[in-house]
């Protein structure tokens, strides 16, 4: 046959390089791979699992969120209690003796003894509602000017360490003012008369 080509040699195969030393020894992948790989559906297949999964997360968070107001762990602490201006708010406030703290257990005792005591002697009905009124009114007056007194140490205090008082800082150290310190959230973690850290 004239005109037969002949068949080109055969090209000797490559021999399989070494991989370069630091090289991740695989070609790159294409931004479409990429994007392909981080898609995950918007909603999921197994929607109870989801859930359950979602609760178990939920809860996790509130314990290690407990866990942390009671330690003094800020990292963990819900985001109203973070940041160096309220832990010395919060100090400002534990190292004081507040009125309101002391108030509310003792007004709570005074409603229980005039509830009770005109069962047993019913002619006191007059003499104990106008003592529980000076009582309560009193008390409650007592505490709005302890209350003056601490907002104006608070803003003095956060003024001479951070240069400024954020917005809602003061509300939030008279709030924590009338609980009762056993119970304040998160815990004190200085005693009565002693300076903030």
């Amino acid at each position: 046959m004239i005109f037969r080509k002949s068949a080109p040699p055969p090209s000797p195969e490559p021999e399989p390089q070494s991989a370069r030393p630091g090289s991740k020894g695989r070609p790159t992948r294409t931004r479409k791979e990429a994007e392909a790989a981080r898609r995950r559906p918007l909603v999921v297949d197994d929607r109870k699992e989801a859930r359950r999964r979602d609760r178990e997360r939920a809860s996790r968070e509130r314990q290690e969120s407990q866990q942390a107001l009671m330690s003094g762990d800020e990292k963990k602490m819900p985001p109203q209690h973070r940041g160096p201006e309220r832990s010395f708010v919060r100090d400002v406030v534990d190292s004081r003796w507040n009125i309101a703290e002391l108030f509310f257990p003792v007004a709570l005792v005074f409603m229980v003894i005039s509830l009770v005591l005109p069962l047993i002697r019913p002619e006191l009905t007059t003499s104990l509602s106008t003592g529980m009124i000076i009582v309560l009114w009193g008390g409650i007056a007592v505490c709005v000017v302890d209350s003056l007194f601490l907002r104006k140490r608070i803003r003095r205090q956060v003024t001479e360490r951070f240069g400024e008082v954020p917005r809602g800082l003061v509300g939030y150290g008279i709030m924590r003012a009338i609980q009762i310190r056993r119970f304040r959230l998160p815990r004190a973690q200085i005693k009565h008369g002693q300076a903030p850290r």
